[in-house]
């Protein structure tokens, strides 16, 4: 603890890039207040050791919280609109574009069933499939392929 306090800026610089990598490896950036803690503990870091602030205890906190809230005031809104674009395309996965024989009828109201890689799934199709058809998935859910004639 000793070294701790001797060493007040060496303290909160490990301490804020502690609280960041806590943020973005451990809760992948889902919350801000330890990444605004974070920065405010590296800031106030550079500020003890450059000499701007004074090397004391109630110094470096009060000045934690205030650049914590201003951190928090400054950046709030923009990290909040980085969260909430979100890409809606469609992943396609390995199971898209796979092809098979129907060994039964497939029609919007039939829905029979295919074994592929150890799974059931039932099969649905927009249109009346033949058993013989060639078919290839357009989309996979769970449990559930959606088919095309190719």
């Amino acid at each position: 603890m000793d070294w701790a306090i001797n060493n007040l800026a060496e303290s909160l610089l490990i301490l804020g890039i502690l609280l960041l990598v806590i943020e973005v490896a451990v809760l992948g950036f889902s919350t801000f207040v330890l990444f605004f803690v974070g920065c405010a503990a590296v800031v106030t870091a550079g500020l003890l050791y450059v000499g701007i602030i004074p090397d004391t205890w109630l110094s470096a906190m009060l000045s934690t919280g205030v650049l914590t809230g201003l951190t928090a005031v400054l950046l709030w809104k923009p990290l909040k609109n980085m969260q909430t674009q979100v890409d809606t395309t469609k992943v396609k996965g390995d199971l898209v574009g796979h092809s098979f024989i129907l060994v039964e009828d497939v029609a919007p109201e039939l829905t029979p069933e295919y074994h592929y890689s150890g799974i059931d799934w039932k099969l649905k199709a927009n249109e009346h499939l033949v058993a013989g058809t060639k078919v290839e998935v357009t989309q996979a859910d769970v449990g559930v392929f959606h088919i095309k004639a190719s």
